[in-house]
């Protein structure tokens, strides 16, 4: 039994706020009532917000992996082609999803160290005169790898190609830690999860749609019956949906958007590139690399750090774990073994990120990893502004 309490600094889930969970600790309600519908319809609403969204937006309860499924079964029919850009675990994740699901993925190749290069897709696009490919899929932020990738310039190389494939971008490491402008980046459906910036458990997911992306939900779409957005519609404007809701996680999104509210946006974005800069700080200080390259695109939500000699990091990170109680993210796929990800989203401030970066270079001694010590004091005094 190891006192005091665990650091969980992977980049999802992040910590719940003790306020979140106050307001989940709560006797379920009759999801046909009145007070439900105050609920949802509050929810429903306020969620706009968050996304900087006039379009609808529907909740599943799922993982992110849910609203991807739903994002593509919606607007696509089988054989369709769709242009999806590698950006490291979770695009190839989802390029997978959508060769199961039976649609042709055209998977634009990336290097898991630099985001989705506008020009390349804006040439794919221009060669596809036949429009055969139906939809644009790019991570905002892939998380295996801490890249954000520039959402607008996809849009515009769309735009500039004159092609009209819909535009479908993930930000379920981003929403809540990192801008993102759905109508004015002309992104027609957004998927999105609860567990990260939103700051609770897993279980609910989102999509946004656009009036172009209902157009082609009522048009063709494949099969589908859970993830049907036509079936959201009618109950979603009475507060209600169909089906029974996780209530419990409702009440705790509630009070995660009052508190987004509460902190507003732009600041919770700027503590979000606060803490990423001390982060930097730190990795520069140690004499390491971050795997983003191109520090235009480095995640303000996470970071992912190279080992010297590109191998050791299950091994520092279970001496973590194992000697100060604290997780740190695995590296995947490509990268397993290479990276260690710290995560700084979330319900996260300044004390918390330096017991964090403490945390990773006294593992990094007692790792006996070839570096350099200072990286702590680097950030702190970032931090400090001094």
């Amino acid at each position: 039994m190891k006192s005091g309490r665990h650091f969980l600094q992977i980049p999802g889930p992040t910590n719940t706020p003790d306020r979140i969970q106050r307001a989940m600790h709560r006797a379920v309600i009759d999801h046909r009532g009145p007070k439900f519908a105050e609920l949802g319809r509050s929810i429903l609403e306020d969620l706009k917000a968050i996304f900087k969204t006039q379009n609808q937006v529907v909740i599943y309860p799922a993982s992110g992996t849910g609203a991807w499924e739903a994002a593509l079964v919606n607007v696509l029919s089988p054989g369709d082609k769709v242009l999806m850009y590698e950006t490291g675990q979770f695009a190839t994740l989802w390029k997978n999803m959508a060769q199961k699901l039976g649609f042709d993925p055209v998977f634009m190749q990336g290097n898991w160290r630099t985001g989705a290069n506008a020009e390349a897709i804006e040439a794919q696009l221009t060669a596809d005169t036949d429009h055969k490919i139906k939809a644009v899929c790019v991570v905002h932020n892939d998380t295996a790898t801490g890249i954000t990738s520039d959402i607008a310039a996809v849009r515009a190389a769309i735009n500039t190609a004159g092609h009209p494939a819909l535009l479908i971008a993930d930000t379920i490491s981003s929403l809540g830690s990192i801008d993102f402008q759905t109508d004015a980046w002309g992104v027609d459906v957004v998927v999105a999860g609860s567990q990260k910036g939103l700051m609770l458990p897993p279980g609910l997911s989102f999509n946004t749609i656009s009036p172009k992306a209902w157009a082609a939900c009522e048009a063709g779409g494949d099969r589908r019956s859970y993830w049907d957005w036509r079936d959201m519609a009618a109950p979603n404007e009475q507060g209600f949906f169909p089906y029974t809701p996780a209530t419990t996680l409702l009440y705790g999104l509630r009070e995660a958007l009052d508190m987004l509210a509460e902190e507003g946006l732009q600041a919770v974005f700027d503590r979000h590139a606060r803490h990423a800069g001390a982060t930097r700080k730190a990795v520069d200080a140690w004499g390491l690399n971050i795997l983003a390259s191109n520090p235009a695109e480095r995640s303000n939500s996470l970071t992912a750090v190279l080992m010297p000699d590109e191998k050791g990091a299950n091994a520092l990170r279970a001496e973590i774990l194992d000697s100060y109680d604290m997780s740190l993210g695995t590296g995947l796929n490509k990268v397993e073994d290479r990276v260690f990800r710290i995560g700084h989203l979330g319900d996260f401030n300044d004390l918390m990120l330096m017991g964090t970066l403490c945390g990773v270079e006294m593992g990094l001694m007692r790792a006996k990893v070839d570096f350099q010590r200072g990286g702590a004091q680097a950030a702190m005094e970032y931090l400090a502004g001094a």
